[in-house]
């Protein structure tokens, strides 16, 4: 049990040694440099999310690791960002022992709620109720050795995307893909885009909600060498047809919000995207683009692997974690038995979509 002080900041509050002082404890973390980790990432959501803290954790006088998280009524707390952020979980200095109840306590939080708890987070892991699969794609070797990769395990998809890569140069007009697009008119196209189709698969529309706008709007003005955000963009004969808007790392590339317009569907631009997106981050340097946790289509066409996220709560005895209890746990069993039952999903899926398509019927 670390005996160490704990000190609750505002992400903003924290002084440029400390953040200096993570970004060396997380450069020493033996699992992929995920940009949401970064100190970059909480101060955009403590910007945008009133109940954002950071728990400083002490040796002395030196900091030893931290924590971000967001406190909501009666302490119960949840990873920063919960609902957006693919990675989660403390920056600790390498064999710190911390006694989890006693953090909660120092924090005021009755419960911390994760969703996508990265690998070796030994402080939650023995509260992970799930195991999720994060799909990735691997070009440490280059994009070519993954393109050799695509072709021995899904010969007939590659030929087919390249295939239609170049149909939609000589039907629309010529191709160009751009890495790191700055446009804001752009990024609002693709928001748009999301939020339509959201709302035509029935789920819910993140970009309806105005902290998760405000985020990405942040994100996309941030340039840290850990956390920079980054908006690929597809165009065809001068028009974009798809995009992605995700946060990159020296090493990784976080897919998070991909889209395209419907109005070139056949042409599979999304796919087409995606290769450009890996075939720019190989040679960039960037050795893993991450797609997130989530079965889809898309994802098993082009991942390589797969890496292991946890959803779960580590509660302290109280009102605070009872309340939580009652309130999510019936919810995430209900959402663990949809998984484990592949119709059962499909009906769901369908019922979704279903429902989204009634929701676009009433608003015409």
């Amino acid at each position: 049990m670390s005996s160490g002080r704990v000190h609750v900041l505002r992400p903003e509050d924290l002084g440029e040694g400390e953040r200096q002082r993570w970004r060396e404890l997380r450069a020493a973390a033996e699992v992929p440099r995920n940009p949401f980790m970064e100190p970059e990432f909480t101060a955009a959501v403590g910007l945008v999310r009133p109940g954002a803290r950071v728990a400083v954790l002490y040796e002395g006088t030196e900091p030893a690791g931290f924590l971000p998280f967001e406190r909501g009524p009666l302490g119960q707390g949840r990873a920063i960002g919960l609902g957006v952020s693919d990675c989660q979980g403390a920056i600790l200095r390498p064999g710190l022992v911390q006694d989890t109840a006693e953090l909660l306590r120092a924090c005021s939080l009755s419960a911390f709620a994760f969703d996508n708890l990265e690998p070796e987070q030994r402080l939650f892991l023995p509260y992970a109720a799930e195991e999720h699969a994060t799909f990735v794609i691997d070009v440490e070797k280059g994009y070519d050795t993954y393109e050799s990769v695509l072709r021995a395990q899904s010969p007939k998809f590659l030929k087919t995307t390249l295939a239609k890569e170049r149909r939609l140069g000589r039907q629309v007009g010529p191709v160009r893909f751009v890495f790191d697009e700055r446009d804001p008119a752009v990024l609002r196209t693709l928001m748009e885009w999301k939020s339509a189709q959201y709302r035509r698969t029935g789920r819910r529309d993140r970009f309806a909600q105005e902290w998760i706008t405000r985020l990405v709007g942040r994100l996309a003005q941030t340039r840290a060498p850990e956390c920079t955000g980054t908006l690929s963009v597809l165009y065809a004969d001068g028009r974009p047809v798809a995009a992605h808007f995700g946060l990159r790392s020296s090493s990784v590339l976080a897919c998070w919000f991909p889209a395209y317009d419907p109005a070139f569907a056949k042409y599979s631009p999304g796919l087409v995207l995606h290769l450009r997106m890996a075939e720019a981050a190989a040679a960039e340097g960037i050795g893993l683009l991450d797609m997130g946790r989530g079965p889809a289509e898309y994802k098993d066409s082009l991942k390589t692997g797969e890496l292991a996220v946890y959803e779960g709560a580590a509660l302290r005895p109280g009102a605070g974690a009872a309340l939580y209890w009652l309130s999510r746990e019936p919810v995430r069993r209900a959402h663990a038995f949809v998984r484990a039952h592949p119709r059962v999903a499909s009906l769901a899926s369908r019922a979704l979509r279903g429902a989204g398509r009634l929701r676009a019927g009433h608003r015409r």
